[in-house]
């Protein structure tokens, strides 16, 4: 997202020293390239979007909060009622289970802080690695008995700490100036936690400490591939963009579950401006599977317990923008907020649905 700016004499002298367009002119160029622009990375949303020249850095740090609020059923409402009365319990038969799920999420609302390192050895390989953590927050709502609609009482859990790490390399496959493709080659690492443990209120009124389901869980136990493909596009004013990446999951976890692999498509166009300002939209569609086996330690008369009642197809809509320091101690110092909100959502079961997420980012590089 460049604009064309007033230093003619300095646009000049990178159009005769590289085949790039100066919009998609790399931070850390000599002094005497063009200043960056905007419009050189994409919605900061967006991971292992860009690589880098031989010998170039970059730091960076996002945080994002999610805010869950409402239940559905595929595509459908449901309220807590609703789910109390008509919704099977998975573990009825078993002590002090009733035959419907009598504990009902109404509100979930999800920190995370993710710190990056990117490291170009060659002009072909750019190296990076993400360590995240998370702060998770659940309130629910018990129903009182194993039968009827009368509320007993609330409460919430909480799980913090650091999530799963990922290592990849984006390796370039064309660099047509205008054009670029490059691939994602990444794995997760299982440093994030899946035994957290809280206090609830079950439906007989007691207070006991349990396991948490799997979505108060902060890691996912298992090594995961993350491969993927990014394609960049610019002319003028206008940028665009698509990636495709996956998690596969590898094997089970020590807890004896794998979680859904996840496949996700996003494609974004942003327009600059200003010479240090972008605008951004993006269109996201995804799809995440069911959890595969089940934690015999998770077991409990509310949705987030049964493995079923996770993944789904959604698609989501963003509005961002992007913002660089294009002179002086605030050359190449980035700063990118991206506000996203669901536009579909099919969910594998019961579950609750995602009412928006914000995410903001700096980045650095030398």
């Amino acid at each position: 997202m460049s604009v064309k700016s007033n230093l003619a004499p300095a646009v000049l002298l990178c159009a005769g020293m590289s085949y790039l367009p100066s919009s998609w002119a790399h931070d850390g160029e000599t002094a005497m390239a063009k200043a960056p622009t905007p419009d050189s990375h994409a919605p900061m949303g967006v991971m292992g979007d860009h690589t880098h020249r031989a010998g170039e850095w970059m730091v960076s740090y996002r945080y994002m909060t999610m805010a869950m609020k409402g239940n559905q059923q595929g595509t459908n409402s449901l309220s807590p009622e609703e789910i109390a009365t008509t919704i099977a319990n998975p573990f009825a038969g078993q002590p002090m289970m009733p035959p419907t799920l009598r504990v009902v999420p109404l509100e979930m609302t999800t920190q995370m802080h993710m710190v990056g390192l990117m490291y170009a050895p060659t002009d072909r390989v750019t190296l990076m690695a993400m360590a995240h953590y998370l702060d998770k927050d659940m309130e629910h709502v018990t129903f009182a008995g194993g039968m009827g609609s009368s509320r007993l009482g609330h409460f919430t859990t909480r799980s913090s700490g650091w999530g799963d790490t990922q290592l990849s390399a984006l390796i370039g496959l064309y660099d047509g100036g205008a054009h670029r493709w490059h691939l994602n080659a990444g794995i997760s690492l299982p440093t994030g936690s899946i035994d957290e443990e809280d206090n609830v209120l079950t439906p007989m009124g007691m207070r006991p400490t349990l396991r948490l389901p799997y979505a108060m869980q902060l890691g996912s136990g298992t090594y995961d591939l993350e491969p993927g493909i990014t394609y960049n596009g610019g002319a003028g004013k206008l940028t665009w963009g698509g990636q495709y990446r996956a998690t596969i999951r590898l094997g089970e976890n020590n807890e004896d579950y794998t979680l859904g692999d996840k496949h996700q498509l996003t494609g974004w166009g942003a327009y600059r401006v200003l010479p240090w300002m972008s605008g951004s939209l993006r269109l996201t569609g995804r799809t995440e599977g069911k959890i595969d086996g089940r934690d015999s330690g998770i077991m409990a008369p509310v949705q987030t317990a049964d493995p079923d009642n996770y993944g789904g197809d959604f698609v989501d809509l963003s509005l961002g923008a992007n913002l660089v320091g294009r002179d002086g101690p605030i050359r190449g110092h980035r700063l990118g907020v991206e506000w996203t909100v669901p536009v579909y959502q099919d969910y594998n079961g019961v579950q609750m649905d995602m009412d928006w997420m914000l995410l903001a980012g700096y980045q650095y590089s030398w």
